[in-house]
């Protein structure tokens, strides 16, 4: 999109989600400061309340820290499923104006409404319809940015937080743009701050005023342009409605550094199990499995294997990442251990491809196979009717009481 047009492409982004969840579900929490995460000592913040934000929480925050800072918040550990069912919720309010949607996570999409001026209004009326109905209807809040690109609707929704709404005027973009600090640039994280701050570079005015060419000689070819253009407003992505997620993963921090064997082949059958599960919902299967492994000391590691056929079967991930995970030394222990699946495609035709025997092929025989695949899809119908605790391996049951003693 060019500079120029009338503004329509919105960026929607949900104010504090999980933790607003949380409120909505129990109004005992309205005002109070919320704080959702992972609960252990080496937990960190995934979303914390404006309340929360007051006393310096924010996302990524060690939890130690947070309770530190904020000894009278209510720290509650994830939902995720119940956050699916409200994004979906507000997803399907954001296609109810547009088909062109791009959701980015569950929390936050772009909209196209180019299209959708003539039913429902300009860009701007638009952006207020969604957030009254995003209120009214999930009790939700939203926060909207109205730009002539992408790159200035998310700048603009952000700055907008929470509950606001900024629509900046096509021929305005470079007005609103340059006083801006530079960190608000898409790929300005602190190694390039660095660099920049060598040529007196506080805003983005100022990197636009540096010539390319030294640019990308402090930063690199490609970063150098990639900045150059975006503090120009120059952004010709449109709003991708088919965007697919590039891998499906799992993976957790231990309250302890752990280094008996068969306690992270159990966590490697858990993480399989949620990451089949979300496959299948997603109408997904895979053909890379990667395991990652984090050390106390913090030094991080990777391992794969790719196999023939695509499968969304969690058997088959527990296989792959438990032969993985043997071939490592596991040294003093682990802090973090995580698997997730790559190369994804719609898994339409994946059931009938069963049955191949070959060493990079999932095994077992096409009978087995398609009776596991029939087992899996039927506890994921069980799970949806009552809850992920309804069904689980035997290994797994064991696993949650060693976990509760």
């Amino acid at each position: 999109m060019s500079e120029g047009t009338e503004p329509a492409i919105l960026h929607v982004d949900l104010d504090a989600f999980y933790a607003s969840v949380e409120q909505l579900d129990d109004p005992s929490l309205q005002s109070r400061p919320v704080i959702v995460g992972g609960l252990g000592p080496r937990g960190v913040v995934a979303a914390a309340s404006y309340e929360a934000r007051r006393f310096g929480v924010y996302s990524a925050t060690p939890m130690g820290r947070a309770r530190r800072a904020c000894p009278e918040g209510v720290f509650l550990a994830p939902r995720f499923e119940r956050y699916e069912e409200a994004s979906h919720d507000v997803m399907g309010i954001l296609r109810s104006f547009t088909p062109l949607v791009e959701p980015l996570s569950m929390d936050e999409a772009f909209l196209d409404v180019h299209g959708a001026r003539r039913l429902h209004g300009t860009g701007p009326e638009i952006a207020v319809a969604i957030k009254a109905r995003v209120r009214d209807d999930t009790g939700l809040t939203a926060s909207v940015g109205v730009a002539t690109t992408k790159f200035l609707a998310k700048i603009a929704s952000d700055l907008s937080k929470p509950d606001g709404l900024i629509v900046v005027e096509s021929g305005k973009e470079l007005e609103f743009l340059h006083p801006l600090p530079v960190e608000r640039l898409w790929g300005v994280g602190p190694a390039t701050r660095k660099r920049l701050d060598r040529f007196g570079i506080r805003t983005i005015g100022d990197l636009a005023a540096l010539p390319e060419e030294t640019l990308t000689r402090a930063v690199g070819d490609a970063h150098g342009r990639h900045l150059h253009a975006l503090a120009w407003n120059h952004d010709d992505r449109g709003v991708e409605t088919e965007r697919r997620a590039k891998s499906v993963g799992h993976e957790e921090t231990f309250p302890r550094d752990v280094v008996d064997r068969t306690i992270l082949e159990r966590e490697v059958l858990r993480f399989a199990d949620k990451v089949a599960s979300r496959l299948r919902r997603a109408g997904l299967a895979g053909r890379t499995v990667h395991l990652k492994l984090r050390y106390g000391d913090f030094k991080t590691i990777t391992r794969s294997r790719t196999i023939a056929e695509p499968t969304d079967l969690a058997a088959d991930f527990a296989r792959i990442g438990t032969e993985l995970l043997r071939a490592v030394d596991l040294g003093a222990g682990l802090r973090l251990l995580g698997l997730s699946v790559s190369q994804l495609q719609e898994a339409v035709a994946v059931q009938e491809a069963f049955g191949l025997d070959d060493a990079e092929s999932p095994r077992g025989s096409e009978k087995t196979r398609r009776d596991r695949g029939d087992l899996e899809r039927s506890v994921d119908r069980v799970r949806a009717r009552y809850g992920d605790e309804a069904v689980m391996p035997a290994r797994l049951v064991r696993t949650r009481s060693e976990r509760d003693a």
